[in-house]
């Protein structure tokens, strides 16, 4: 009998150890994302609720630093250079703090992403960007603490933080008219001289039509203000290939000239061996 009752006892006292109570957390993480334009802007925060308490002015003290959430520190991610109230920002991740007043927040972007409450010792170099938002006051009372990405347009938005009844937005700026430009700019430019070299090389390499290789290798060099060693190297197999000798051979002289210049003698060596074959030295 003690036998059976050690053994009941070590089986309960095993299965309570393993038992584990869920409950639900008082300020569940959230994870907000959306793209403006074309960045992907991701806002990692705890949501806080009032539950009868009064929020700002009391459990968020006036003219001290916050968290802007509760737990860990509410951190923003932007996936390309973003500007903030103006300021340029890099692509990156970062916390964000506010000084809460009754009339405007100031609003701390900071490099420190680990942590929770707020930084023992604060650092101004580590502020990317800081900016002072003016308090609306909204007619309802919001009971969950949640932060927004509102006004969405091209290329900008507001980032906002809504509690109790009171909304604060901060602008931010995205490039993506910059971006759009560019590409336009770029295809409308037609094939690029890299476009024009990897096909021919693809073209070459893969057996396909060899004229239009060395179509598009000359094509390639004539956009190209100094051509380099490899790059005359592969002109002058694809030309050989073509059947066109003469050109191969003096296209594997300049490259075997601009080959030694650099030093690398591993280009010397395959031009010299080309050249031999082709009965030029």
């Amino acid at each position: 009998m003690k036998k059976l009752a050690l053994f009941v006892f070590v089986a309960l006292l095993t299965v309570s150890m393993e038992a584990q109570i869920d409950t639900p957390a008082p300020s569940p993480s959230s994870v907000l994302e959306q793209k403006v334009g074309l960045t992907d802007v991701t806002v990692d925060y705890s949501r806080p609720s009032m539950r009868g308490r009064t929020i700002f002015g009391d459990l968020v003290p006036y003219n001290k630093l916050w968290r802007t959430g509760a737990n860990y520190y509410t951190k923003i991610s932007f996936s390309t250079d973003v500007t903030i109230a103006g300021q340029d920002v890099k692509a990156g991740t970062y916390s964000i703090f506010t000084k809460p007043t009754a009339e405007n927040w100031e609003v701390f972007f900071y490099t420190d992403t680990q942590g929770g409450g707020v930084p023992s010792d604060w650092d101004d170099s580590k502020v990317v960007a800081k900016t002072t938002s003016p308090v609306y006051k909204m007619p309802m009372a919001v009971e969950t603490f949640t932060i927004s990405i509102d006004d969405l347009k091209t290329t900008s938005a507001n980032l906002g933080f809504i509690w109790e009844n009171t909304y604060v937005a901060v602008p931010f700026g995205v490039p993506a008219d910059a971006t759009v430009m560019k590409s336009i700019e770029t295809t409308l430019a037609g094939p690029s001289a890299r476009d024009y070299y990897i096909s021919a090389v693809y073209y070459y390499s893969e057996g396909k039509d060899i004229n239009k290789a060395k179509e598009w290798m000359e094509k390639a060099i004539s956009m190209t203000d100094e051509p380099r060693f490899w790059q005359l190297r592969q002109q002058s197999l694809i030309y050989a290939k073509a059947g066109d000798k003469k050109a191969a051979i003096e296209t594997a002289k300049k490259s075997l000239a601009k080959s030694e210049e650099a030093g690398n003698d591993d280009y010397v060596k395959m031009n010299k061996d080309s050249l031999k074959e082709w009965g030029a030295l």
